[in-house]
């Protein structure tokens, strides 16, 4: 496994070197030591430096390198404001302009998944894609009974290629986590996993039917968001069909101005989605960038997003989503001692952490941001300069929520394209409270005591069961508690272990002791040599057992 991930270091430097980004290499101290194997080859000499623009040499290294890296690309395409225009652009088109596969590729995939021709399973088919990304590709279609739809089908051999590169990422994070002092607490392999189960996850279209389908029930009759419906008995897991929809991409600002669209309507409605799907749903896309967002326009002064591609999803278990939500209530009402407290209880931070410091540092960061338009704040900077706080009071990264702080960034882009004047914190403020406040109704405790009371009255029922056999069993002597004994057998065995390297270290230097007075007063040096050598292994092998 090793070799192969060695082998694609090559590749990736190989592929930076011919797009002329020798600086991409300079700057990253894991391909310094192999750059000059390249700059030595002659098949480099004429490979490097193609013509074309940065952001445009980025963009086509970024496709050659395959899909982990076109995500990449794709998630830095929704910032804008940290990225400079000519690049900015250029990564864009990865958002629904990856280079397609062949359709007659794409036909014979289709043709094996149903067992039969497409002829026979759609009454159209067009070959040639209707937009192409990193893990499958769309072409338009209409079923035998009339309905439009598009067939989604997953790319030939994307697979191999992923896992491939999760090695790479894999041996990455290793060395990051041994290596590097913040390998602790950014947690690289722990980040690498989670990132390892939701591509994986993308490359099942029956679980990315799923997730369209749950989507579609949360926001039935939503007025803010369509989720097109899903043809369940078309579906596999290497072949999904949906309902065609019909609308404007989100980034097409022309386009939107030209229909007389609300803008301001349409990036606060974003915003409400976003924490709508959170707090109230518990289910949200992860994956919000531009190429994955329609707008529908049927009355302009009240537009609908349509969403597309639903492979990445998140949800959080209910103390991360508790924890969460109060953070940002605190935040609202800039209670920064609360959002400390909150940080300390979560164990997002060491318990033996100081709160009246962490409050401090907190609000050094957060109170200069409140009261202003998204256009003269960046809730990115704001993250970053949170993490340099973080950095000091030695927070962890929590990868359960890496999911989600991505898809805030991306809301957060797509609302500084729309409506740069739109304040995040005011739109989000009035849902959250409302979450909070329907959390603790009585209405709500009710439906939760609802849906426990199978269990609980199960419980209930068994109770004078159990009562009797632990009666009987105390009276007859044979009741027995059951104790987890192996903290304690750990530690026994870590005392013994400390007993043998002490008393290793107590031979060592009394051999090394006495190797020295012999080399001091006789003559025959020899056995004074070995007897320093000895005593020196001895307490060196102390020294490692202890390590």
């Amino acid at each position: 496994m090793r070799l192969r991930v060695a082998t694609r270091l090559l590749q990736i430097q190989r592929v930076l070197v011919r797009h002329g980004l020798d600086e991409i290499i300079l700057a990253t101290h894991l391909f310094r030591p192999l750059r000059f194997a390249f700059y030595l080859s002659p098949a480099t000499w004429f490979e490097r430096r193609k013509g074309g623009p940065r952001g445009e040499r980025i963009r086509l290294a970024l496709e050659e390198l395959g899909p982990i890296w076109v995500k990449l690309g794709q998630a830095l395409s929704t910032r804008r404001d940290l990225l400079p225009i000519d690049i900015a652009d250029e990564l864009e088109k990865l958002q629904d302009r990856v280079p397609p596969f062949p359709g007659l590729e794409a036909k014979a995939i289709i043709e094996g998944a149903y067992g039969k021709p497409v002829g026979e399973v759609f009454a159209e088919f067009d070959e040639t894609p209707l937009a192409a990304a990193s893990i499958a590709q769309v072409h338009t279609a209409r079923l035998r009974s009339g309905e439009e739809v598009v067939v989604k089908v997953v790319r030939p051999g994307i697979r191999a290629k992923i896992e491939r590169d999760l090695e790479v990422m894999y041996v990455l994070a290793q060395l990051a986590r041994d290596y590097s002092q913040e390998g602790h607490r950014l947690r690289p392999y722990e980040v690498v996993q989670e990132y390892e189960k939701t591509i994986l996850d993308e490359l099942d279209l029956m679980r990315e039917a799923a997730n369209a389908a749950q989507l579609r029930r949360n926001f039935a009759g939503s007025k803010l968001l369509y989720v097109p419906d899903v043809y369940w008995d078309y579906c596999r897991p290497e072949v999904m069909v949906m309902e065609r929809i019909h609308g404007v991409l989100v980034s097409d600002m022309d386009e939107l101005l030209r229909r007389g669209t609300n803008i301001q309507a349409l990036a606060e409605n974003g915003v409400e989605i976003f924490f709508t799907q959170v707090f109230q749903h518990n289910f949200f896309h992860a994956d919000m960038h531009p190429g994955n967002i329609f707008v529908q326009t049927d009355d302009p002064q009240r537009p609908v997003y349509a969403a597309v591609d639903f492979g990445i999803v998140g949800s959080l278990d209910a103390r991360d989503q508790h924890y969460l939500a109060e953070n940002f209530l605190a935040f609202f009402d800039r209670d920064y001692n609360r959002v400390a407290r909150l940080h300390v209880d979560s164990g997002w931070v060491p318990k033996d952490t100081r709160v009246d410091e962490l409050e401090a540092g907190i609000r050094t960061v957060c109170e200069p941001i409140f009261n202003k338009p998204l256009s003269e704040i960046s809730f990115a900077q704001v993250l970053i300069r949170l993490f340099e706080v973080a950095r000091r009071f030695d927070m962890r990264v929590q990868p359960q929520l890496i999911l989600l702080q991505k898809t805030l960034l991306q809301i957060e882009g797509l609302g500084r394209q729309l409506y740069p004047q739109l304040d995040l914190w005011k739109t989000a403020q009035p849902i959250m409270q409302e979450w909070g406040a329907d959390r603790l109704s009585g209405r709500n405790i009710a439906q939760e005591l609802r849906r426990q009371l199978p269990d609980l009255s199960e419980s209930i029922r068994m109770l004078p069961q159990l009562l009797q056999q632990f009666v009987q069993k105390a009276s007859e002597g044979t009741l027995r508690i059951r104790v987890d004994n192996e903290p304690y057998a750990e530690l026994r065995r870590e005392i013994r272990a400390s007993a043998r390297r002490r008393d290793q270290t107590i031979v060592g230097a009394v051999v090394l002791l006495a190797g020295i007075l012999w080399l001091a007063f006789r003559t025959d040096w020899m056995p004074g040599v070995l007897l320093t050598a000895a005593g020196l292994l001895t307490a060196l092998l102390a020294r490692r057992g202890s390590e």
